[in-house]
């Protein structure tokens, strides 16, 4: 019975190596969930200073601005199974100092904003090579159960367990989460450490960042699917970020739902995600893929319109739940798209490119979204993002077919 839900879970066509890929990724991201609920407390625990509490996630969400695409061409030239490890190895150095000054009383503010800096700096390059390596381990036609599995382990372990784990750790001991984490961390490193990996042609002669980096950009820009796909997610984490920014206060001013309220919204969310991910598989057996793209994207531009117009928190929470849905379903499409569409030595930089696109993104979404709510309203992101969304998707409806057509092109 054991060796059939394994078989379920993680089917053997995917191969032993990328079953030791999802378990360190899965048990990375256990520890990633444990620090979602601690690292808040304990920026609260040390200051009530609005713009200090909003500096966190700004902290470990810059280094993929600065970062991004440097982590892209560093994974295309460097052997990625040193990369990743190299990665957790350095995430464990900074937990190991984060959990010894806070059991030594000597942490403050400053001291876990530079923690978290370097904290999301290791998470770049880790995150970069982890997307990078599912192609090189997974035949074309497996990388949408491969990347479901992810993605599922990701809700399951981040969105679900973890939070509580850390929130229940961190009243036991404020270090405790910390130093969970980093047992995590560690413990994915040595697995990721037994994986080899098949040889992997790179550029020859001397290599110049910058360069590699342009060739990168140039690679997305003078292919159109992966160019369009690229356009269609930046624009869609601004629309998606204009809304997600207010949504505390969408949940407990406009909805008066309250705190618990708008944890039930996230919780909402990563149900559906499970779904999705779970369904996955039948989906894209089951449904052209250029008609899922359609339907993902169509209800993305519903999903603002319905929030825009309801004051209804069941109403929220069902909109909330068909988010997850098809928000993971769309989040595994378009990452397998992209992973069959581009070269193996490629994998790093166009990936960067793409996540650099998503954290830039959110962020002038949520800045966007911010400026709208304060002088329209807090539904008025909504509005902006339902028309804006609607607009997007009017003008690439048409090129859908081609996007989920794509294939890695001779060279």
């Amino acid at each position: 019975m054991g060796s059939g839900i394994v078989e379920a879970i993680l089917p053997a066509r995917l191969g032993r190596r990328f079953r030791f890929v999802v378990v360190a990724s899965w048990i990375s991201n256990l520890g990633d969930g444990i620090s979602l609920a601690a690292g808040p407390l304990l920026i609260a625990s040390l200051t009530r200073d609005p713009l200090l509490v909003a500096l966190a996630p700004v902290m470990q969400q810059l280094p993929w601005l600065l970062f991004g695409l440097y982590a892209g061409a560093v994974v295309d030239r460097v052997d990625r199974r040193i990369v990743l490890v190299t990665a957790n190895l350095c995430r464990a150095v900074v937990l190991l100092v984060l959990a010894t000054a806070i059991a030594g009383g000597w942490v403050g503010i400053g001291g876990v904003l530079v923690a978290l800096f370097l904290f999301g700096l290791c998470e770049t390059f880790a995150d970069t090579t982890s997307s990078a390596l599912t192609p090189m381990l997974v035949r074309s036609e497996d990388l949408g159960t491969a990347n479901s599995r992810l993605f599922g382990g990701y809700i399951v372990v981040n969105q679900l367990a973890g939070p509580p784990i850390g929130a229940a750790l961190f009243a036991a001991g404020m270090a405790l989460p910390f130093v969970t984490e980093l047992v995590c961390v560690v413990f994915g490193a040595m697995l990721v450490a037994r994986i080899t990996l098949p040889p992997l042609q790179r550029a020859g002669g001397a290599s110049h960042v910058r360069r590699d980096i342009a060739e990168g950009v140039r690679w997305v820009w003078h292919n159109p699917p992966v160019r369009t796909l690229a356009l269609i997610i930046v624009s869609f984490n601004v629309t998606w970020g204009a809304g997600w920014s207010v949504l505390v206060l969408y949940a407990t001013v406009h909805l008066g739902m309250g705190e618990v309220g708008f944890g039930l919204l996230s919780s909402a969310t990563a149900v559906g995600g499970l779904v999705g991910t779970a369904s996955y598989g039948w989906l894209e057996r089951h449904v052209r893929l250029v008609t899922l793209m359609r339907v993902c994207l169509s209800l993305e531009v519903l999903m603002h319109l319905c929030l825009a117009l309801t004051t209804a928190p069941w109403v929220a929470m069902v909109i909330m739940f068909g988010f997850g849905v098809y928000a993971f379903v769309w989040a595994t499409l378009s990452q397998t798209v992209r992973q069959r569409a581009v070269p193996l030595d490629f994998q790093g930089r166009v990936g960067s490119v793409y996540s650099v696109g998503v954290y830039g993104g959110m962020a002038v979404g949520s800045l966007l979204g911010g400026v709208i709510a304060r002088h329209l309203g807090i539904t008025a992101p909504f509005w902006f993002a339902f028309v804006a969304t609607g607009l997007i998707l009017a003008s690439v409806w048409r090129q859908l077919p081609h996007l989920s057509q794509a294939e890695v092109p001779t060279r």
